[in-house]
């Protein structure tokens, strides 16, 4: 009852000296708050020294966050990055060297062997990259950031758990900038929910086992939706004066209606009907490559909300697999975009009144719109694509 209280206490003065205009608490006094809220949800003092005893925040976490390359980097760059010939030829290595073991994982939770290497490959480069952060110290500095303060400050309280419950010490905590974990990056929460004892030796081992890295990977797969049998998606050629509003994850379509429209195969072929509900996606504007995706696209974005990664999962399965890469859409402008740039764009589109709120430099679905409803009215094609050339266009623009 006193922790709870202390909580409480600590809890009204920040809210009420915000309330009276004082700045908010510093990382010291945040820490001291939170740590009194997790004892009061059963985390003991021991476990909270060995995971906060002396942490500070990580000015480079907060950076990563506010420059991840699924935001900046064109698809073709950050795609080439991710498909090199040595990550293809290091799967098709695990993919053989684990050939028993990706069979009983598909047997039992039926995701495919090229899309679980495909998501090993991405998160850890089959496990030869973990990262380095402290786990705990980097969520720490998230969760008191104002950005998303209130995840990461559940997923903390999550990590604290897992190193409770003994399934690492806190000291070998390490993963991601964000605090993701193991071979295939789970969250703390996702760890708890979905991580799987696939080796029988009554722990949890996303970071050296092989079977519980797999095993975990795909029963958060089909805990999120997966459809065994069904493809992710494939590459497309548009028809000529093909409508590009419709070009979005929201506008789905059987996939004979596609047909009937003029879509065809990325090689000119014709695409078989195969009765899904499709949509298309243009990840790199109206001059870059075109993918149909199915219900399982939507599995993997459930993983990561990134639409560049998830057709890199997608296409590096396929690559696994002996399927070619891409074929269209290399024309496209490569420029990246910096932060600063995407402020830039944001502040022009609400000079013509169609960007509401604070520009904040992250191109998500507010700048998406704007830009449709800029392009619509300048007649340009409505892909919504944040890129160098559209700015320069505004630039122009009186």
């Amino acid at each position: 009852m006193k922790i709870r209280l202390q909580a409480l206490l600590c809890a009204l003065y920040c809210v009420s000296a915000l309330a009276a205009g004082e700045t908010a608490p510093d990382f010291s006094t945040w820490l001291t708050q939170f740590r009194l809220e997790a004892q009061t949800q059963g985390i003991s003092p021991a476990t909270l020294d060995a995971a906060l005893g002396g942490v500070s925040p990580l000015p480079e976490v907060l950076d990563r966050d506010r420059r991840q390359p699924e935001f900046f980097e064109p698809f073709l760059i950050y795609l080439d990055k991710r498909l090199s010939p040595q990550r293809l030829e290091r799967g098709q290595a695990e993919m053989l060297r684990h050939k028993a073991l990706l069979e009983e994982v598909q047997a039992r939770y039926g995701v495919p062997p090229g899309i679980l290497v495909a998501f090993w490959g991405l998160e850890s480069n089959y496990g030869s990259q973990l990262g380095g952060y402290p786990v705990p110290a980097a969520l720490a500095t998230l969760a008191f950031d104002a950005r998303r303060g209130g995840f990461f400050r559940s997923e903390l309280l999550q990590a604290l758990r897992i190193i409770a419950a003994g399934d690492v010490a806190a000291a070998d905590m390490k993963g991601s900038w964000a605090g993701a974990m193991g071979q295939v990056q789970f969250m703390p929460s996702t760890y708890l929910h979905y991580a799987v004892d696939g080796d029988g030796d009554g722990r949890r081992n996303l970071w050296t086992s092989p079977p519980d890295v797999l095993h975990s990977a795909a029963h958060y797969l089909r805990e999120l939706g997966w459809k065994p049998g069904e493809d992710w998606g494939l590459e497309v050629r548009l028809p000529a004066g093909f409508d590009w509003e419709t070009a979005r994850l929201g506008e789905r379509k059987r996939l004979k209606d596609w047909v009937a429209l003029g879509l065809l195969r990325a090689d000119g072929s014709p695409l078989m009907d195969n009765g899904q509900l499709a949509a298309v996606v243009l990840p790199q504007g109206h001059t870059g490559p075109a993918f149909l995706v199915f219900r399982n696209f939507g599995v993997i974005l459930g993983w990561n909300r990134s639409i560049n990664y998830a057709l890199a999962v997608g296409l590096l399965s396929d690559r696994l697999q002996g399927l070619p890469g891409l074929l269209g859409g290399r024309d496209a402008d490569n420029r990246p975009m910096t932060r600063e740039h995407v402020l830039e764009l944001q502040r022009l589109l609400a000079v013509h009144g169609l960007y509401s709120g604070e520009p904040d430099g992250l191109p998500g679905s507010r700048t998406s719109l704007a830009i449709r409803a800029w392009q619509k009215a300048a007649g340009l094609p409505v892909d919504g694509y944040a890129c160098m050339d559209l700015l320069e266009r505004l630039r122009q623009t009186p």
